[in-house]
This record gives C-alpha cells, structure tokens and sequence, in this order.
C-alpha cells in the first residue's frame, strides 16, 4: 500500500506501481466516489475495452417463485 500527500492545490499523484498495474494513461479521466470514510478513484474506459470483462462470472441466482 502507498501513501500520496495532497498538494496546497488538492491534487495528488499516483503512484507508478499503481499507474502502470491500472494502464492510466495521462488525461484520462477517472470517477471520484466518496464512499463511508474514504476516496475511491475509477477510471473511465471505452465501452469497447469493457467487452468480456464480466466472462466466467455466475448468472444463476435464486428467483422468488412469483418473479419467475
């Protein structure tokens, strides 16, 4: 885990690791979502990388009886 400082003009660098391990790329935009006591930073994609990022996961779900 790495710590950032936040800048007199509330910015914040990310750090390399993470960078690179998330392929930001400068000017991308990311989402900022406050969430109970803390930050979290999503990066916006292209809906065209997004295809098959949900492959493998399980659709079976249990439906109530009268939903059916």
């Amino acid at each position: 885990m790495s710590s950032v400082k936040i800048s007199p003009k509330y910015q914040v660098v990310i750090p390399r690791k993470v960078r690179d391990s998330m392929q930001l790329k400068p000017g991308q935009k990311v989402q900022v979502i406050p969430y109970g006591n803390r930050i979290e930073l999503i990066p916006e994609r292209k809906i065209s990388e997004m295809r098959g990022f949900l492959k493998g996961i399980n659709t079976q779900i249990e439906r109530e009886k009268d939903r059916l």
